[in-house]
């Protein structure tokens, strides 16, 4: 049964406690639970939340509730987010010299969500017009609503964002009306939502030339992975037709590190029966360490697909690398591999080994900048499936 509408001046965001972090679980199971039952979904949540890529402060669950109440557990809306180390890139103003690449803080989010009764009143887009106000420094946004009463609190383990990501299941526009202002846009700004899928056939190779990795093994790559990424920063091309503007004040990503890109083999796969042939989520090759892949498993809805989290290859080495991708998903029972926003040159080789690309409609990155400049200045670098962090930010406005 729809309640009446409260004053959305009446409300704000605070930072959630215990118990309503068990009531907006218990909210969301009946829409993400899948095949886990109540009991294994709340588990693997509390089991999510230990690991390296949220604890610490990492995530943090937030409700739109009233001022004069904020800790009642009839909130009107909840949703969580994650603070990351990214880079920032910006452009070199000569030819022979580096960008200018420094760490920086971003944050993704989460699980957006307002049960059925409180719908149509607006106030999802009022928490996340108010999640700026908790994320980013506020020297970067402009003056607050007066007509939105006070601004939030500021949080510990929060604040002092560069940049903010989203993956939208609701188109683009939603997100993009939410900005820090009291004017519509100025929020989370559509990229590029380009996948390319392989059938995985039967053909099968030899293990020559390449060496498997376990989980383990992986979280060392990422960890070298992370220092290449801040190394080809510094000297990617300042200007490029496949940019979202031709010259990007801009250069922003996350890091894979630190539990960042390994998080999805856990929660994938968590209370499934699904096993990956031999423990094995990545592959490098012996001959070029700098051509390796990791993935994760995509098990909901059935049959499974094997999502490739970080890939990195050569035109000349790409061929190869997908086909020990492909393999490996084939020996796992796994009839598809998908691959998010390859870049140009890759593109045209997948083509050739039997990829079909197209424009994703579910799982929109969207991305908002708080730095100088306007958000589509910024180019995200290396927006592939790692940076997803269950960011199902959904419909339920």
């Amino acid at each position: 049964m729809a309640e009446p509408k409260v004053d959305l001046a009446s409300l704000s965001l605070f930072r959630a406690t215990r118990a309503q972090i068990e009531e907006s679980r218990h909210r969301s199971f009946p829409h993400w639970g899948g095949t886990l039952s109540l009991t294994e979904y709340l588990a693997r949540d509390d089991m999510m939340g230990c690991r390296e890529h949220a604890k610490d402060g990492k995530h943090i669950t937030w409700v739109l509730a009233p001022r004069n109440d904020p800790t009642t557990l009839d909130f009107m809306c909840a949703c969580e987010t994650y603070k990351r180390t990214g880079l920032v890139a910006y452009p070199s103003s000569s030819p022979s010299e580096p960008n200018s690449v420094h760490e920086a803080t971003g944050y993704g989010v989460a699980i957006v969500f307002t049960p059925p009764s409180k719908r149509g009143r607006g106030y999802a887009r009022r928490m996340m017009s108010l999640l700026h106000w908790v994320n980013a420094s506020r020297t970067n946004l402009p003056k607050f609503p007066e007509a939105w009463g006070a601004p939030p609190e500021e949080v510990a383990d929060s604040g002092d964002g560069l940049f903010s990501v989203l993956y939208s299941a609701v188109g683009e526009e939603f997100y993009r009306s939410a900005g820090p202002g009291g004017n519509e846009g100025g929020g989370w700004e559509l990229r590029e939502a380009i996948s390319t899928i392989w059938e995985v056939g039967t053909e099968e190779g030899d293990d020559q030339g390449w060496t498997w990795l376990t989980h383990e093994q992986l979280n060392e790559l990422w960890e070298r992975d992370a220092a290449r990424i801040r190394k080809e920063l510094a000297n990617i091309p300042i200007s490029d037709s496949s940019y979202k503007v031709e010259h990007p004040a801009a250069f922003v990503t996350y890091l894979p590190a630190n539990g960042v890109c390994g998080f999805h083999i856990p929660q994938s796969t968590y209370a499934s029966d699904f096993s990956i042939a031999g423990r094995f989520w990545g592959v490098q090759s012996t001959s070029d360490p700098d051509t390796y892949a990791s993935w994760s498993i995509d098990v909901r809805p059935p049959p499974p697909t094997l999502i490739v989290t970080r890939l990195c290859a050569s035109e000349e080495t790409f061929p190869g690398l997908i086909s020990k991708i492909k393999q490996a998903a084939r020996r796992s029972g796994i009839g598809k591999v998908e691959v998010w926003n390859l870049r140009v040159g890759l593109k045209e080789v997948a083509e050739k080994t039997g990829g079909r690309t197209f424009e994703r409609n579910e799982h929109l990155p969207q991305i908002v900048w708080y730095g100088p400049g306007a958000t589509g200045n910024v180019e995200w670098a290396y927006n592939e499936k790692w940076v997803l962090l269950l960011l199902l930010s959904n419909k339920w406005a």
